[in-house]
């Protein structure tokens, strides 16, 4: 995928250019790092009960752990260089240091993964690009060698191999072999284990307690199903997800899981709004548009969805461009069975959409539109592309006949097209419900609630290509807008701003839908790649709103101000963990 995309990545900022031959210096590393705008992120712990105040403590602390071991996942060399960085005193070291802890490594996320750093520094070898491999395969080991591995295993086997707890190591005799994460990281699994159970004595939360401990074993038995079941019914003032999760970091076939964590307090109040919609999700499914066989007759039962303030991010919870929003967990036994939880993290859109989506707006609608910017349909989009992730296609049948998935069929590709899916899927449904009046106690309904959904999603189109053309939202969200600009639903004016064309927006919505659905239902990999390969560009329109951004912050940098008073460090971070 890095081969297919690397001539399509842009650097949005002058700071990127001016490092793109050489290492960055510390004036190029403040620059880069002022595309995240610090914000304190706090939340209402004021009605925790005292054992839950002990137990929110003890998952900061775990978190932690997530954290530092997050980084061994990215890259085999991201330990050992911390350590020389953290050695590193002056100013130029203590700028790279503050900058490698943003990104989990040495490359920079905005700038096409590139490194910040030089090739060498103190005997440490970094390669130029992030690794596509990460560390969860053997470090050189092509993708043809280890698909031809994995293709002739035996089917459990092989089943293991493309697992999401497992990792790829090269053993004594020179041949490919399985490692469970439960052994690849069972020191710092262990030390999240004990945490965990001393969180669930702590708290008197039966469902709380229920999943900590769960997934306290599941650290070290590499089960995580019935954790997962539990997660899913977690009813909690304290909102806890930690574990491994997200692939995008296996950028090599999309696989493998790495670990993050999010501590969170629960919203009740935006919660008991938002659950309306999962008296909708089988309405839905059954008039997605798709050709009616691919739908599911029979949808999960409805997941849980909640709001939550976030408390403290880390691992894949933090790094880089800030999560909004999560759909959990991605194990699809569990979504054919029960579909999937939807966290909202009401703070953490807030901030994103105060700091990065109103300057945005100023800058590529025009002033008749920019009035339509709101907050309620920036936050309700995001919870339906999140809904959208449990609807769909989510099995398929190879030529052979025996059964797969999406995930396993699109391998590379499948996280762009799932996250566009998503997103387009999110935006079809919202208008189908405004048509029924299902959204008019929320949103509204009629013209003035649909410019709002539609130029909402517009400028929030560009926040999203502002990060660049390295991550699978960023991606997915390019075959969006250039899609929309093809189909007239969104119409450049060739001076960097754009407005939507309501009278063919939402055809044109339906029909990118339609191709997306299509592709996950049949497993088309060629397809995916060659819809990729014509709309993953930045055209010369969007890249003169994108030239009007520069001076935008990309995202925004948290500093946990709650989790600080929650667990105050008691000593400088550790970077090694063996």
């Amino acid at each position: 995928m890095n081969k297919l995309l690397a001539p399509l990545v842009f650097s949005l900022a002058a700071a990127a250019s001016a490092h793109a031959e050489g290492p960055a210096s510390a004036a190029d590393l403040a620059a880069m790092t002022k595309r995240y705008a610090p914000v304190k992120l706090s939340a209402d712990t004021s009605k925790l009960s005292k054992g839950d105040l002990v137990a929110i403590g003890k998952l900061i602390e775990a978190a932690k752990i997530v954290d530092i071991l997050q980084l061994r996942q990215r890259w085999s060399g991201n330990e050992a260089l911390a350590a020389a960085l953290q050695r590193d005193t002056t100013a130029l070291g203590q700028a790279r240091l503050d900058y490698f802890w943003l990104n989990k490594g040495p490359w920079s996320i905005l700038d096409g993964n590139r490194s910040f750093m030089p090739a060498d520094y103190e005997g440490i070898k970094i390669p130029a690009e992030k690794p596509a491999a990460a560390n969860f395969y053997p470090e050189g080991a092509s993708k043809g060698a280890l698909e031809a591995w994995m293709n002739g295993l035996p089917a459990k086997d092989k089943e293991q191999a493309q697992w999401f707890f497992t990792t790829i190591r090269t053993g004594k005799d020179g041949k490919f072999q399985i490692v469970k994460y439960s052994d690849e990281y069972r020191p710092q699994l262990e030390r999240l284990s004990k945490l965990l159970k001393e969180a669930a004595n702590a708290t008197d939360n039966a469902s709380l307690k229920k999943f900590l401990n769960l997934r306290a074993d599941a650290f070290l038995s590499n089960d995580y199903l019935a954790s997962d079941f539990a997660w899913m019914d977690l009813d909690s003032p304290v909102d806890v997800t930690i574990g491994p999760y997200e692939t995008y970091n296996d950028e090599l076939f999309g696989y493998k899981a790495a670990f993050e964590a999010y501590v969170n307090v629960r919203d009740a109040k935006e919660t008991a709004k938002l659950n309306f919609f999962g008296q909708h999700m089988q309405e839905l499914e059954n008039n997605l548009p798709i050709d009616p066989k691919y739908r599911n007759p029979k949808v999960g039962a409805i997941a849980p969805m909640v709001v939550v303030n976030q408390v403290y991010g880390a691992g894949d919870g933090n790094m880089g461009v800030q999560t909004a929003a999560y759909n959990l967990p991605n194990d699809e036994r569990i979504i054919r069975q029960r579909g999937s939880k939807r966290v909202m993290l009401k703070n953490v859109q807030e901030a994103k959409f105060d700091t990065t989506l109103v300057p945005i707006s100023k800058l590529v609608l025009r002033p008749a539109d920019q009035k339509d910017l709101d907050f309620d349909a920036f936050f309700t989009h995001i919870l339906a592309h999140e809904i959208m992730h449990g609807l769909g296609p989510h099995a398929t049948t190879t030529k052979d006949g025996k059964p797969s998935t999406p995930r396993q069929d699109l391998k590379d590709a499948y996280s762009t097209i799932e996250e566009a899916k998503a997103d387009v899927t999110g935006l079809w449904a919202l208008a189908y419900m405004m048509e029924k009046g299902q959204l008019k106690n929320s949103l509204g309904q009629g013209a003035q609630a649909e410019r709002k959904l539609y130029n909402t999603f517009l400028a929030s189109a560009f926040r999203t290509l502002h990060f660049g053309l390295t991550d699978s939202h960023a991606r997915g969200m390019a075959i969006q807008v250039n899609y929309l600009l093809d189909k007239g639903g969104f119409v450049s004016h060739g001076d960097g701003t754009f407005s939507v064309d309501l009278g063919k927006i939402r055809q044109a919505v339906a029909d990118l839908d339609r191709e997306f659905l299509t592709i996950e239902a049949t497993g088309d990999y060629p397809r995916a790649q060659a819809l990729m390969q014509r709309y993953v560009v930045i055209r010369p329109d969007v890249q003169k709103a994108l030239d009007k951004m520069k001076a935008v912050p990309n995202d925004i940098r948290p500093s946990f101000v709650t989790a600080a008073k929650l667990a105050p460090a008691k000593a400088p971070k550790k970077w090694i963990l063996r």
